[in-house]
């Protein structure tokens, strides 16, 4: 049988890995991965030069625009095949997610490190005006931030970025995708006076120990 595994098994003309168009190898490739694939690594995987990938993926993406439910959308650096948003209302009927919420102390948080990446946390607390440890350890959970290095300063402290995964969550290709803030208009950029929080003395009083550095 052709779909066996065994090549012996298939009858002459059977189609095989060699004599499949490259578009249609992408396509397989986006249709079971689970989050954005890069040219780079499609282009490992098939043994393929990349610029010949990245024709075959404006092909693809082409042709998912003409017709169908799904299209190819860039994320996190990589390509993904995704349900187009007309779609929306009846994929979330059917698949009934649950929807993820996070507290405001949260999302201030991760804000701080993405317009401002990398950030210790004690310079997160400097600007939010609280502890944030708790908050960082929630959002390091969640893979929406990590460990990128470790700041040249006594005691080695940690130094905090974003995730392939906050990307992909947030539906950006690159941190370039954040809408910009007045006054603080990229990544790394700026001043973290200026950013829109406010502190909320309530929160240092229950903060939890510090236990991320």
């Amino acid at each position: 049988m052709c779909g066996s595994g065994r090549r012996a098994a298939c009858p002459k003309g059977c189609p095989t890995l060699d004599n499949l168009s490259l578009d249609d190898q992408i396509h397989a490739l986006l249709f079971v991965a689970e989050s954005p694939v890069t040219p780079e690594d499609m282009a490992t995987l098939l043994g393929t030069p990349q610029h010949a990938v990245e024709e075959s993926l404006a092909r693809l993406s082409r042709q998912f625009a003409v017709s169908g439910p799904v299209q190819l959308v860039r994320l996190a650096g990589g390509y993904q095949m995704a349900t187009k948003p007309i779609f929306a209302t009846l994929v979330a009927q059917f698949l009934q997610p649950q929807p993820q919420r996070m507290s405001r102390s949260l999302l201030e948080v991760l804000a701080v490190v993405a317009y401002q990446q990398p950030m210790t946390s004690h310079e997160i607390d400097q600007i939010r005006g609280v502890d944030s440890a708790y908050a960082i350890r929630q959002l390091v959970d969640r893979r929406l931030i990590g460990e990128v290095g470790r700041k040249s300063a006594p005691g080695r402290p940690i130094l905090y970025g974003t995730t392939q995964h906050f990307l992909h969550v947030f539906q950006l290709n690159d941190l370039d995708d954040l809408p910009t803030i007045e006054g603080l208009d990229h990544p790394n950029r700026g001043d973290g006076e200026h950013l829109p929080l406010e502190n909320h003395p309530e929160e240092a009083s229950n903060a939890e120990p510090e236990g991320v550095s």
